[in-house]
């Protein structure tokens, strides 16, 4: 993974968390590790876990951010929020969300919540 890469996936996740939280998300836990698999932000919001997927691009020469999240990515999502669950059983209810965030050259970042990816 290139710096800038990098730098911009920090930078969107720093963001996201600011965002979340200024919608009343509580932030429980941020890159939160299981096994080889991340998740980038843990949260909860009346009583249910939220698990956050959340990309960051800079540009949209590969489509928007929310497009490259992949079957393959939600299952490893829902694999470590199981065991997020299993460590942290007083959640009952969980929802997996995904953050989009698109920070392109002079406008102001965009921000993209789809909530329940399963619905």
């Amino acid at each position: 993974m290139s710096y800038q890469h990098h730098d911009t996936g920090k930078k969107g996740e720093d963001m996201a968390v600011d965002y979340l939280q200024q919608l009343n998300f509580t932030i429980l836990d941020r890159n939160w590790r299981y096994a080889r698999f991340e998740i980038d932000v843990i949260a909860h919001k009346e009583q249910v876990l939220h698990i956050i997927e959340v990309k960051t691009r800079t540009n949209l020469l590969f489509g928007h951010p929310e497009e490259s999240v992949s079957r393959k990515k939600i299952n490893n999502m829902i694999n470590s929020a199981n065991a997020y669950m299993r460590k942290n059983p007083q959640w009952r209810q969980v929802q997996f969300n995904i953050l989009s965030i698109t920070l392109l050259k002079d406008q102001p970042p965009e921000f993209f919540l789809i909530e329940d990816v399963f619905l």
